[in-house]
């Protein structure tokens, strides 16, 4: 299955991947509590919180860095990041990150 396939297939079940669903996921796959994830990224609770609820769109700076503290992707954190900003802009546009060399 390729990744286009699965963004589909998880879009289709849990609406549109957001930077909040990536970082509700990457905390689960760790098995963090929110207070446990917090101090992993340097960040208080309450605002991993309002992150996690999508109520705090994020810089692609911190975007980028929370997935690598967390040890997940940082490309697919940014595009996510990326994403949230063109929809709260109602822009309907797709973003895909590619690495330069």
């Amino acid at each position: 299955m390729s990744i286009k396939e699965a963004r589909q297939i998880f879009e289709k079940i849990n609406g549109p991947f957001t930077f909040a669903t990536f970082m509700v996921g990457s905390r689960t796959t760790l098995n963090l509590t929110q207070v446990e994830m917090s101090k992993k990224l340097g960040i208080s609770k309450a605002a991993l919180c309002e992150i996690e609820k999508g109520r705090t769109l994020v810089s692609p700076e911190a975007a980028a860095r929370y997935a690598k503290k967390a040890g997940f992707s940082d490309t697919v954190a940014l595009e996510a990041c990326f994403q949230d900003q063109l929809r709260k802009a109602k822009i309907k546009k797709r973003v895909k990150i590619e690495n330069v060399a």
